[in-house]
């Protein structure tokens, strides 16, 4: 926290907005600390999100999806409830096409570019259903997830 330019008891809560800035300065210096890719935080903090933190915070969400696809396709509404109350939030929007019938391919509309954080959270989605899901980043703002 301090090497961010943070008090060392800094504590984050769900219903602040938080600077990109500062969230990606933390991210970058866990990885030099922890030795890791930013591919890898984000997909341990996909895991941790969704099946630890979330799962315990907004189990009225998860309630209403009984597989990971419904919850993936219920996006859009689940950040505009949550974020309805936050300060100047701005959560990524989604649109959603099927290649086939087990194939979604995602598209992330956000200026913040954390596509690589939605690809942690989808696997993090996929464990939590239980569920082996494939997901593959195609680009900047595409995220192919293949339902088995």
């Amino acid at each position: 926290m301090e090497d961010a330019g943070l008090p060392k008891s800094t504590h984050f809560l769900a219903i602040q907005d938080i600077e990109d800035a500062v969230v990606l300065k933390l991210v970058d210096l866990a990885c030099k600390v922890l030795n890791i890719w930013l591919v890898q935080a984000a997909d341990a903090f996909g895991d941790y999100w969704v099946n630890d933190y979330a799962a315990k915070i907004y189990k009225a969400y998860y309630r209403r999806a009984n597989s990971a696809k419904e919850m993936l396709l219920n996006m859009n509404d689940v950040h505009k409830e949550v974020t309805s109350s936050i300060k100047n939030a701005h959560p990524p929007k989604f649109e959603y096409e099927w290649k086939d019938d087990h194939t979604l391919i995602m598209t992330y509309h956000s200026e913040r570019g954390l596509i690589d954080f939605l690809v942690g959270l989808i696997k993090g989605v996929g464990k939590y259903f239980k569920e082996n899901l494939e997901v593959k980043k195609l680009g900047n703002t595409v995220v192919e997830i293949v339902f088995s």
